[in-house]
């Protein structure tokens, strides 16, 4: 993988991550932001309030303590309030300025904007009606926005509305900032964060760089490198341990097409030396019938064997490819087996060999290739028919165990060496290599029995094993999952 699909992976994880924290500012400073103004907003609104009820208090001290005219109270009680930042107005039944208190210059220049407003709809609604709620409500002045609060009070035989104003510069001006705050530090915190991700992607990353590197560099040729596991780093480090499983998988596989290849060519080559030996020796000189007749039995037995081992290792090619073609069919377990024990009692009976077989009480229904189970138990009878000497003795039993058909074959050989007991299902092992080429069995005499009898029995979801072996003999188990 080239160095710049880490680049643009580096690139594309920071815009995400920046993208992600983008809306989790915006969405931030929004709320913020909101709830700054609708705070803003309640504690003017609360202080207009406080402010409209000591009005209301002194107008109705003045007006029924003192006995004064509704106009005077309404004056004094205008005037005996001082504020910088708010203005007082009384307005008369029919919305007219009554009474206005002193004020600053941008709220008493606009002290009749309230008869012209929305507000003077809703004083009105208000007076037509029983409600006794205040009415809030926010006005343009031109520069600055201005929040009033009214309430209409009786005062003897007319209703007066009082009406407290106050200008919402300084709220404006504190929003203003916030907002500008906001317009550099959500930039800004983001900036950091696009930077700073950049880096921390490109730290993260470069153990991937690396292992990258090293992996574009092995080959066939150098399988036995790995890729090195960074430090520190779980995630990576279990990436880096499963690549050199891989790479360790891969060698051992390469290692062993070519020591297959090898001793393929070296089982191959045996009798294609006998062949053309036997050949030459034929053609070098006229000779007695019987003499070619000898010559001719050793080259068809060789070209047979020679077809057999061709035959066996297309099979193991084909198995390990994953395109044997499995013919399922319904078939008898039990007469398979008694066929297979039929086939070779000839053979037994050249070795003076004593072979036994112990059918189960029933027939065993069974699913599955006939031909490649048959295969199995033929090789794996084979072999024990090869290592048994002359007038030995064999024992084929057939029976349930478990969860699992059971079929042991044990022999009276010299069995098997200890360094050697790991190896007999490997392709082309023999522990007798001097016996090999015996000639009377039908196979290959290549070592290969062994390893197809383990592939067709782990077809069938079954497996074969050396139960035991040692001076007395050796016994071979193959179990079959009961169906």
């Amino acid at each position: 993988m080239k160095l710049h699909l880490f680049n643009s992976m580096r690139t594309r994880l920071t815009v995400w991550y920046t993208a992600v924290l983008a809306l989790v500012l915006l969405i931030f400073a929004i709320t913020s932001y909101t709830y700054l103004a609708r705070a803003a907003r309640e504690r003017t609104d609360a202080s207009l309030s406080d402010t409209l009820d000591s009005l209301i208090s002194t107008f109705n001290t003045e007006l029924n303590d003192e006995g004064q005219p509704i106009d005077v109270s309404a004056q004094e009680a205008a005037m005996g309030l001082h504020f910088h930042d708010r203005q007082l107005i009384v307005y008369d039944a029919n919305n007219k300025v009554f009474v206005a208190s002193n004020s600053p210059q941008e709220l008493s220049s606009h002290a009749n904007w309230f008869t012209t407003s929305p507000a003077q709809e809703q004083l009105i609604a208000l007076g037509q009606s029983s409600s006794q709620d205040r009415v809030f409500a926010t006005f343009d002045s031109g520069e600055h926005a201005i929040r009033a609060v009214a309430f209409r009070v009786p005062a003897k035989d007319q209703t007066l509305t009082f009406l407290v104003a106050n200008s919402l510069h300084d709220e404006e001006q504190s929003l203003v900032q916030t907002r500008r705050a906001f317009y550099v530090a959500v930039p800004l915190a983001l900036l950091i964060a696009g930077v700073g991700g950049y880096l921390l992607a490109k730290k993260s990353l470069a153990p991937v760089v690396s292992m990258g590197e090293q992996a574009a560099h092995i080959g066939a040729a150098n399988l036995g490198e790995r890729i090195p596991v960074p430090a520190h780093t779980h995630e990576l480090g279990r990436l880096a341990e499963i690549f050199n499983d891989l790479l360790a998988r891969l060698d051992r596989s390469f290692a062993e097409q070519k020591r297959f290849m090898a001793d393929a060519s070296h089982e191959l080559r045996t009798p294609v030396a006998v062949i053309l030996g036997e050949s030459e020796v034929a053609l070098s000189q006229p000779r007695e019938i019987t003499e070619y007749q000898e010559s001719l039995n050793i080259m068809h037995d060789e070209g047979r064997r020679l077809t057999r081992m061709v035959e066996d290792l297309f099979t193991l090619a084909r198995a390990d490819s994953g395109e044997y073609p499995l013919v399922l069919s319904d078939f008898y377990l039990d007469e398979s087996v008694n066929e297979c024990v039929r086939a070779v009692r000839t053979l037994a009976a050249k070795k003076s060999l004593e072979l036994t077989y112990q059918a189960p009480a029933s027939e065993i229904a069974y699913r599955g290739d006939e031909a490649v189970i048959s295969r199995m138990f033929m090789n794996v009878l084979q072999n024990a028919i090869k290592y048994t000497p002359p007038n030995g003795r064999i024992d084929v039993v057939l029976k349930e165990n478990c969860a699992n058909w059971e079929l042991s074959v044990s022999d009276t050989g010299e069995g098997i060496p200890e360094p050697a007991r790991s190896q007999v299902f490997e392709r082309f092992f023999r522990v007798d290599k001097a016996r090999s080429r015996n000639g009377f069995l039908n196979g290959s005499g290549a070592g290969l029995g062994l390893s197809i009898a383990k592939w067709a029995a782990e077809l069938h979801g079954g497996k074969i094993e050396l139960e035991k072996t040692g001076a007395t003999g050796s016994t071979f188990v193959v179990l079959l999952p009961v169906q």
